[in-house]
């Protein structure tokens, strides 16, 4: 397991100055980032590899969202590796140790030229260990839509510079907060689910669908020929 200290900053924060559920993605994104780096794996290590890392599927349950200035923890653990797929939790507790917010991934292992996936090395895997799986209701990792929901199609949109990671596609988070700008004002977001299919570039055109119901939004970001880059789930549970 790792873990980092951190407090809720003011840029983090929505206009009820609680932490947004993209800080808390970008919170355990940045916490894999960070283990990587200090397990001497990280970004540049692949690169000289001629590897890098793809993440095929979210899911974060949020139990509570944490208020401006609060203290957190934020923690990350491998639970497996299996030929070239990784999977990894992440958990975000209070300064009392309650849990705020969990997560569970998938991660693909892909070779930079071919963009194909790899078999992952015994030195990256052995470096991140195994754990334990954290205790959460998991869900498949594939999205479905409700039967009985039909798509409304939203406005096109370009792929600009500040939607793109250090890759150059479209960074995971920013598929998230694509689709957040279709949630209904004072929808509060319990679960969320996103699973990545292709890879948006730049100018590359982003054709949202939107499926509503009760509790339950679902956002599907495809593109020109109606493949889907990525589609992202919210649900309320409560």
């Amino acid at each position: 397991m790792y873990s980092f200290d951190g407090r809720v900053r003011y840029s983090e924060t929505d206009d009820k100055e609680k932490l947004t559920l993209i800080a808390i993605l970008n919170y355990f994104q940045d916490c894999s980032t960070f283990q990587s780096e200090d397990l001497g794996v990280g970004m540049d290590v692949l690169k000289e590899m001629g590897h890098f890392w793809v993440l095929n599927y979210w899911q974060i349950d949020v139990f509570r969202y944490p208020h401006l200035c609060e203290r957190i923890k934020t923690g990350t653990v491998a639970y497996d590796c299996r030929g070239f797929l990784g999977f990894r939790n992440f958990f975000m507790d209070d300064a009392e140790g309650k849990r705020l917010a969990v997560a569970n991934t998938l991660w693909t292992y892909l070779d930079i030229k071919s963009g194909k996936p790899v078999h992952i090395p015994e030195n990256i895997s052995a470096a991140y260990g195994s754990s334990e799986k954290l205790e959460m209701d998991y869900e498949p990792r594939k999205i479905k839509f409700p039967e009985g929901i039909k798509g409304r199609d939203e406005e096109a949109f370009e792929v600009k510079r500040q939607h793109l990671d250090a890759n150059n596609h479209v960074n995971n988070g920013q598929y998230v907060q694509m689709a957040l700008n279709y949630l209904k004002p004072g929808f509060r977001v319990d679960r969320m689910r996103a699973e990545y299919k292709l890879q948006a570039l730049l100018k590359d055109r982003i054709y949202p669908v939107v499926y509503e119901g009760d509790n339950y939004t679902a956002v599907s970001l495809n593109g020109e020929d109606g493949n889907a880059y990525s589609v992202v789930e919210f649900k309320c549970l409560s």
